[in-house]
């Protein structure tokens, strides 16, 4: 099995924990010689060190809550804490959670603990400063904001799809990629480094001017849109699919064909790998040869 199969089986494959495929896929950055991709790779395992560096998946928005007490035993316990009462430049660091941990950590939260709901407290120096102007006649006494545990089953799904949808693009380009030898460049590099912004983080790239298979993908494209997407829809609708996974293909296609060169068709190009990647292994082989001419019309 190639090592393009091995990180796309373990990323569907719940059971297998995100260092364990990250770790493949720092095997692939390596051969793919993708310093970006690498990089990101090593943020993910090691954790990232300023805030500043986080992709917009691990910022979190959030709502905070306390404790309080008053006179006469009077109190607020798990109260909500409205942000209008605190100074404008803690707004928006009270409103927002910054996972910067390893994603180890981050996995290991839902391993060991059933709670719906996770707590990151503040700051110590911000609840006595200012403890006592949130509630009328009552000071706060512990506060913490308030992370759903569903945003951080997001966050690891969105590292195993966003890691799926870039080796699925890898491969449509060149199947054997994971076993190049070194300093071969299996996949241009201006390649891979539009794939890892279409995919890892969300930045579409065009390529470089001056590439010849970018130019003479252009013409092809331009000559014969209508056809491509005929075929993008038959390869669709000669594989055996749930109907309503074929119906979501077809209505995508339809909207990537009237969206093409507008800024809206990378939505729908999203789209469409994202439900591919759910569907890799039927669909995976019809698509493999029409998906470098789809990239190819990001713009």
């Amino acid at each position: 099995m190639t090592l393009l199969r091995q990180i796309q089986n373990a990323a569907i494959d719940r059971s297998v924990d995100l260092p364990t495929l990250l770790r493949k896929c720092k095997v692939l950055a390596a051969r793919l010689d993708s310093s970006e991709f690498k990089q990101w790779i090593e943020f993910e395992l090691s954790g990232y060190s300023v805030k500043e560096s986080l992709p917009d998946y691990r910022i979190l928005s959030v709502n905070s809550k306390g404790h309080f007490s008053g006179a006469f035993g009077s109190g607020l316990r798990n109260a909500d804490i409205p942000l209008s009462t605190v100074p404008k430049e803690l707004r928006e660091v009270l409103s927002h959670s910054y996972l910067m941990k390893p994603i180890a950590s981050i996995e290991a939260l839902l391993k060991d603990t059933d709670s719906s709901v996770f707590h990151e407290p503040w700051n110590p120096d911000i609840v006595a400063r200012f403890g006592q102007g949130i509630y009328q006649n009552m000071n706060c006494l512990q506060a913490w904001k308030v992370i759903p545990a569903v945003a951080i089953v997001a966050i690891v799904d969105t590292v195993r799809t966003r890691v799926l949808n870039f080796v699925l693009e890898i491969e449509s380009q060149n199947p054997n990629a994971g076993e190049a030898e070194p300093n071969s460049n299996p996949v241009p590099v201006d390649k891979v480094h539009q794939i890892f912004n279409t995919y890892i983080t969300g930045n579409v790239q065009n390529l470089a001017p001056g590439s010849s298979h970018v130019t003479q993908t252009a013409k092809y494209i331009e000559k014969s849109d209508e056809e491509f997407f005929s075929k993008l829809l038959k390869a669709i609708q000669d594989t055996p699919l749930d109907p309503r996974v074929t119906e979501s293909l077809e209505k995508v296609v339809a909207e990537l064909e009237s969206t093409k060169g507008t800024s809206t068709f990378t939505k729908h190009y999203q789209t469409f790998m994202s439900i591919l990647a759910d569907h890799m292994q039927v669909l995976g082989p019809a698509m493999a040869p029409l998906l470098p001419v789809l990239s190819s019309m990001l713009s």
